[in-house]
Parts: C-alpha cells; structure tokens; sequence
C-alpha cells in the first residue's frame, strides 16, 4: 500500500494534578513508577533510547524515546505491529507539564491514528482515562 495517509487523530487528556512538575516528571520517567501506572517497560529517558512496553493484555509495544525536556515535556513512538491495519498503529505520544497555581498541568497527547483504526482510538480514548487515574493513585504514595 503506497497511499499517503494524510488524515490522522489524536487522543488527548489533560489534567490538573496538585503535585509539582518534579515529581510527575519521576513518575513518567523511572520504570518502576511507570509499571505501576502504565505498562512493565524498559524506559530509560534518553533521547534514542529503545524500550518496550508490555500490557497486562499480552500486547507489546515497541518505543523509541524522541524527546526528552526535564520536568517539563518527554515524547516518545507508541507503535503496535498487528496483522489487521485497523490495529497496526504507528503513533507518538507526548507528555507535556506546565506549572499552575496548584500544581501541574499535565497534558498527553498521542498522534497518528488513521481513519480505518476507530477500535483502536476509541481504545486510545478509554486506555488514558484509566492511565491518568492510575498515575494519580501512584502520585499519592510517591514522595
């Protein structure tokens, strides 16, 4: 297929969490806070790091780390190689953190869903709901 998918979405949630950028930063970025709250993983955050993120669900996603701003914005490739295209996904995820009166605004975005994968960014859209939920529980023990 050599067609040019120009047309693609993106998920986005954005939450005002009452904790400084530092310690969020510490949560998307040590392993063992990111097992907790989102997948088992080998993240290091290292611009051109490779790593793999597993889900509970028997998937294995493979990253690749392309951006790394400390305390303030980390981005990295979310892509899932599937036989079906509706669940083959090439897509890029981005943590954004800007400081707010109360805390910290924390926004993530992931790009790159095409038309054909609906099951898979309405998956998108309900996965972040329960990740931004969970990181907030592992906020609440974390120092």
């Amino acid at each position: 297929m050599n067609e040019m998918v120009t047309e693609t979405r993106s998920v986005v949630v954005e939450r005002e969490i009452p904790h400084p950028a530092e310690k969020i930063w510490r949560a998307l970025t040590q392993p063992h806070l990111i097992a907790e709250w989102l997948m088992k993983n080998d993240f290091a955050p290292a611009v051109g790091h490779r790593f793999n993120l597993r889900g509970d669900w028997g998937g294995v996603l493979d990253c690749e780390v392309v951006a790394v701003e400390p305390n303030s914005m980390l981005s990295y490739t979310w892509n899932f190689t599937h036989d079906d295209p509706a669940f083959d996904l090439r897509s890029v995820v981005t943590f954004t953190l800007s400081p707010t009166s109360t805390g910290t605004l924390l926004r993530m975005e992931q790009v790159g869903f095409r038309p054909d994968q609906k099951q898979a960014y309405g998956g998108a859209r309900a996965g972040w709901q329960g990740f931004f939920a969970n990181l907030e529980q592992v906020l609440t023990r974390v120092d």
